[in-house]
C-alpha cells in the first residue's frame, strides 16, 4: 500500500499551456508534485532524467503526438502508468493507446475529481504490484 506521506510525482504532458497550468495548480493543491512538459521531446528528456509515479499525456501534440510519446515512455519506463487525455475523440487512437498499455483514456474537458481518482488508483495499483514482487 502506498505511504500517504509520500507525494505522488506526476509528469503532465500537454501543449495547451493554460489547461496544463490549471491542472498543475489543482493537483498541487491536493499534494501531488507535478512537472509539466509542453512538447513531447521535453517529456522524453524529463522521463530520462527523473522518476515519476504516473504520467498524464495529451493525445494531440505538435511534433511528437501522444501515441509516439507513449511508445517511448513504455520503452524507457515500462511500469510507468500513463493516463491519456484528448479533446479529439478518436476511436482508432484510443484503441492504439490501449493496445500500447495506457492505464486509462479520458476525454477533455476532463472532470478534475475523476482525473484525481484515476491518478490515485493507478499509483495504488503500481505500489501493490511492487509489494507482490
Amino acid at each position: 500500500m502506498r505511504n500517504d506521506n509520500k507525494a505522488i510525482k506526476l509528469l503532465m504532458v500537454d501543449d495547451e499551456v493554460g489547461f496544463a497550468e490549471v491542472l498543475r495548480k489543482r493537483l498541487s493543491r491536493r499534494g501531488i508534485l507535478v512537472e509539466t512538459a509542453y512538447r513531447g521531446e521535453d517529456a522524453v528528456r524529463m522521463l530520462r532524467e527523473k522518476e515519476f509515479d504516473v504520467a498524464v499525456l495529451d493525445l494531440k501534440l505538435e511534433g511528437m503526438d501522444g501515441i509516439e510519446i507513449l511508445k517511448v515512455f513504455k520503452m524507457l519506463a515500462p511500469e510507468l502508468p500513463v493516463l491519456m487525455l484528448t479533446g479529439h475523440g478518436c476511436e482508432k487512437a484510443a484503441a492504439e493507446s490501449i493496445r500500447l498499455g495506457v492505464a486509462d483514456y479520458l476525454s477533455k474537458p476532463v472532470d478534475f475529481e475523476l482525473l484525481l481518482e484515476k491518478v490515485r488508483q493507478v499509483c495504488i495499483r503500481k505500489e501493490d504490484v511492487h509489494e507482490k514482487d
